[in-house]
Order: structure tokens, then C-alpha cells, then sequence
């Protein structure tokens, strides 16, 4: 499988990069930047390293990259400063984003090429890349809250101190300041949460409202976020290269899960080799559906204002 990601030269893009080396799983990283010399920069530190991890082939070069590649990776926009919410960025990246997915209609893709949208507001333009590329929408989707999951579970784990990986507890709807987190269904390592020694309602309040802010942290303390961004990111491709039929928060196109209609959002989606292969709704507290359905109301908003509901 071949993997372009389109930002490659960027923080996040490289991160990415950097975790898919280190998965060891796809065949062929392609770094596509605007700054060509920096996308070539990049590419050279990950081969440097191959003879340690893997033997993938790394290349890099201009949106030309994405004709050949089974993922479509795009990472480029302009950064959230650390006062501004996500969605108060569609105005300065929307016209960017526009002429990306330009450059890759013009270059032509394969058509079973999955896109993946992690640029920010990441729900809206992964709306307007299903409105705008002509994929079938499963062929489309968003990192969408699945780096709010891991941020949530990691915390927690911290928290509680147990292990991360025995943390189960997710974040659906926008990825933003109306995320939902879904305390309804939260285990650790198979046991109810609110029954597991030392959890209170005021630490679930805490932990919650620090994972609301993590974003922000992150950018005021070192510029923005890049590691577990990539991690998240890899995560998804991984799943989609082993056909994993994984069940991840990803953001897709709805049209009636939840009462949820024509927005791109985080739901339980199962991710394989095709994209989305179908989503699932789950039970969720009364209050965590109005949350998420509200959700929806903000993004179908944003959509409507800033991309006139097309």
C-alpha cells in the first residue's frame, strides 16, 4: 500500500510519517509538500533510519504523488493559535484546502483511493472533500475524534494509573468543543468504570475538561501537536491496510445514525480496505445523544454559513 501524505513536510505530516515507518505495515510513504525541499528533507531523515525499522520505499515530491497511492493522506493548513477553537479556522483554511483538493482532481487518483482528511476543522472539510472529490462517500473520511479518544484514555490512565491500553472510553461528534465523551460505556480492562477503585465524579469532571483543553495546551507549550496526532493518524491507516474492520471514531458522512443527517462526524465507524464499511449505533445515556445530536446541529451550522450547505 502506497500512503501520500499531502503536508508531509509539516509537523503533523512527518509524525504521521514517522509512525507509519515504525508500524512497519505499508509499503511506500510519499511526503508531498508544498516546500518541496522541505518534503525532501524529511523523506531523507526517514530513510536514513530504514536500515533499523523497515524496508519501505520513501519518496516525496508534488501533489503528482497522489495519482499511484492507495491512501490520500491530508495533513496541510494553517495552525490554531492557541485562543482560537477549531472551528474558528474554516475561514482561513477553507480556501487552501479547496485548492488541495484541486491539485489532486487534476493529477486524477486510483479509484479505489481512500481519502483521509486530518487538516482542521476537520469535520467540515472532510464534508467538503466528499462534496468535492466525487468519491463514493465511504472513500472519504476524517481523523475526527479519534485523537480526542487517545488523549481521554491516556489521561484517565495517568489518573488511575493503569495501564493506557486497558482503557476503553470515546469520544464521538465533532472534533471540537462540542466532542461528546461516552462515559456511559467506559470499562477498564473489561470493568464498568464507575465501579474501579479511586473513580469519582469529580475526576471523570477533570479529566474531561483537561482532554477539552489538551489541544490548546499542546500548542501554547510547544507549537502544536505532533506525536500522538501521527500515532492516531497511523492507527487509522493501519486499519485500513489490514482490512481490519476496526471499530474507530473516525468522521464520516451521516445520514440518519443518531438522527444525524448530512454532516461529517464521529460515530462508532468500522474502518477497512474500502473505507468506511458501516457505522453503528450504539446505546448512549439520554443526555450523551441531545449532546451529540447537537453536535451535528453545530457542524450543519458551520457548513451552512461558511460553505453556503453545499
Amino acid at each position: 500500500m502506497k500512503v501520500s501524505i499531502i503536508g508531509g513536510g509539516g509537523l503533523v505530516g512527518s509524525c504521521a510519517a514517522s509512525a507509519l515507518q515504525f508500524g512497519r505495515i505499508v509499503k511506500e510513504i510519499s511526503l508531498v509538500d508544498v516546500n518541496l525541499e522541505l518534503a525532501e528533507g524529511q523523506a531523507l531523515d526517514l530513510l536514513h533510519g530504514a536500515s533499523l525499522i523497515s524496508d519501505q520505499k520513501i519518496s516525496s515530491g508534488g501533489t503528482e504523488q497522489v495519482k499511484d497511492s492507495d491512501v490520500i493522506c491530508i495533513t496541510a493548513g494553517l495552525r490554531r493559535k492557541p485562543d482560537e477553537s477549531r472551528l474558528d479556522l474554516i475561514n482561513r483554511n477553507v480556501a487552501l484546502f479547496r485548492g488541495i483538493l484541486a491539485d489532486v482532481k487534476k493529477h486524477g487518483y486510483k479509484k479505489d483511493a481512500i481519502v483521509f482528511v486530518v487538516s482542521n476543522p476537520v469535520d467540515v472539510l472532510t464534508y467538503l472533500a466528499i462534496k468535492e472529490l466525487g468519491l463514493p462517500a465511504n472513500q472519504v473520511i476524517g481523523l475526527g475524534t479519534v485523537l480526542d479518544t487517545t488523549r481521554l484514555r491516556s489521561m484517565l490512565a495517568q489518573r488511575l494509573s493503569v495501564p493506557p491500553t486497558q482503557v476503553q472510553v470515546t469520544i464521538f461528534g465533532e472534533h471540537g468543543d462540542s466532542m461528546v465523551p461516552i462515559w456511559s460505556n467506559a470499562q477498564i480492562a473489561g470493568l464498568p468504570l464507575e465501579k474501579f477503585p479511586g473513580v469519582t465524579s469529580q475526576l471523570i469532571a477533570e479529566v474531561e475538561k483537561k482532554t477539552r483543553g489538551s489541544g490548546a495546551e499542546v500548542i501554547k507549550k510547544k507549537g502544536g501537536a505532533g506525536f500522538a496526532v501521527g500515532a492516531s493518524i497511523a492507527d487509522v491507516i493501519h486499519s485500513i491496510a489490514l482490512d481490519q474492520r476496526r471499530i474507530l471514531p473516525v468522521s464520516s458522512l451521516q445520514n440518519g445514525l443518531y438522527g444525524l443527517r448530512d454532516v461529517a462526524i464521529s460515530v462508532p465507524t468500522v474502518m477497512g480496505r474500502t473505507g468506511v464499511v458501516g457505522c453503528i449505533e450504539v446505546d448512549l445515556w439520554p443526555k450523551e445523544k441531545l449532546a451529540l445530536q447537537n453536535s451535528g446541529k453545530v457542524l450543519r451550522e458551520t457548513i451552512d454559513k461558511v460553505l453556503g450547505g453545499k
